[in-house]
């Protein structure tokens, strides 16, 4: 008992230096996000639900929407967090010139390579190994021995029924699948290691694996969807509750000419229409995008089918993050008080007690006021640079005895500064 309340502390500690580390960087965190969320329990509540409901063997997605600064981020980072205490495998995916809307298998591809279990980062292999050592044990448990060749049989013959199954998805996918199980068993772990690659979607597999795996090619638009349909049923098949996708900065697809940007926004369209139909079982997507994504001329209103189906119903001062879309609110002063005082308990539990006498409610209320004022009063979009600088005020408090941050940060009304110059713009568009 002893020694698990101490490992308890210790891994709280540890997660709380991460959590400062991640803020002196001025990034999101990786863990323990609840301890920073301010107003989103509601949002929490709702994705929680819909993962229990994706985890009994449905689809679901959710579009959020906000200015910069609203904390779209910071959101689908908490999502994927509360996913993967539910046992979901998560993968996240930023929408770039590399990694368009309008290309499918460079999507698929990028799913692949970002594959995390919450222990484990590019888990594609970790996963699929899982699904084989799961059959292994289960037979074993019935009394056959390790060392018996009856278990080498009876574990390709549940292999194969799962293949099947995929096979019926993608016949390229369960075969690769089962290149990479007898190139394991035979102990030829390039052939192996190349079976993985072709099945994340890797262009430079060489012709001997195809060979031995009888497929032709790779993965392409046509399939990527298939593929994956594929994949998360081997993720369930190995003990996952399914796979969350986060989609952030979608609305890059305006950026490009209106033939891809078109086709970004109809294959947006068939992964709702999959959900849907219930094709895409075991499966979650969020997509987070500014309002000019929904919105514009450039954006999904562009093409009514889709629109309509993940529209807002109305805006009344009565969000209801129950809808396809979450619309955030952008960042205010209390807000930004509140996550000024839980980081100040993530810090205590790091190193040390902070001293209230210098870092008091009167010096954060007047810190803030002197970093807004620098960007003409914006709050929204300061979160990230101000919770840098906060961390910084801590630090020099922890070091320095005759560290007197409120000399720093007294607040002159009117002596703010009310021209953003141009450095100061270009950090406008910052995410949190």
């Amino acid at each position: 008992m002893v020694i698990s309340e101490h490992n308890g502390r210790n891994d709280r500690k540890l997660e709380s230096v991460g959590i400062i580390n991640a803020l002196r960087r001025g990034t999101v965190p990786g863990a323990g996000l609840s301890r920073l969320a301010v107003g989103l329990s509601t949002e929490e509540k709702v994705v929680t639900s819909q993962l229990e409901y994706v985890a009994s063997g449905h689809a679901d997605c959710k579009f959020v929407r906000g200015e910069y600064g609203s904390g779209k981020t910071f959101l689908i980072s908490r999502a994927v967090e509360i996913g993967q205490a539910q046992k979901f495998v998560t993968s996240h995916v930023v929408i770039s010139p590399d990694t368009p809307l309008h290309k499918l298998q460079a999507i698929y591809a990028k799913i692949c390579s970002g594959l995390t279990t919450g222990t484990e980062e590019h888990a594609l292999k970790s996963i699929i190994d899982t699904w084989i050592y799961g059959i292994e044990d289960r037979l074993i448990s019935t009394g056959i021995k390790e060392d018996d060749p009856q278990l080498t049989e009876l574990t390709a013959k549940e292999i194969e029924s799962v293949l099947a199954r995929v096979s019926g998805l993608s016949s390229g996918l369960a075969a690769a699948l089962r290149t990479y199980y007898q190139a394991n068993n035979r102990g030829d772990f390039a052939t192996a290691q190349s079976a993985i690659g072709w099945v994340s979607g890797e262009e430079t597999v060489g012709r001997s694996f195809k060979s031995q795996a009888g497929v032709k090619g790779g993965i392409t638009e046509g399939d990527a969807l298939l593929f994956l349909r594929g994949l998360v049923y081997v993720m369930t098949q190995a003990g996952y509750s399914g796979l969350i996708v986060s989609f952030d900065e979608v609305e890059t697809a305006q950026a490009f000419a209106r033939p891809q940007r078109e086709k970004g926004y109809i294959n947006l369209r068939q992964i709702v229409d999959m959900i849907d139909r219930n094709e895409l079982s075991n499966c979650f997507f969020l997509f987070a995008g500014t309002p000019a994504f929904f919105d514009s001329s450039k954006g999904i209103r562009s093409l009514p089918p889709l629109y309509d189906r993940i529209g807002i119903i109305a805006e009344d001062g009565f969000p209801n993050p129950m809808q396809t879309q979450i619309v955030l609110s952008k960042f205010d002063v209390e807000k930004l008080g509140e996550v000024s005082r839980k980081v100040m308990e993530i810090y205590a539990d790091a190193y040390q007690e902070v001293d209230k006498n210098r870092v008091s409610p009167r010096f954060i209320k007047s810190m803030i006021e002197k970093v807004t004022g620098r960007f003409g009063g914006r709050v929204d979009v300061v979160p990230r640079l101000y919770l840098r600088e906060f961390v910084d005020v801590l630090d020099k408090c922890a070091l320095y005895e005759n560290y007197q941050p409120m000399e720093k940060y007294a607040f002159v009304p009117g002596s703010g500064d009310t021209v953003l110059k141009e450095e100061e713009k270009a950090v406008m568009e910052v995410a949190w």
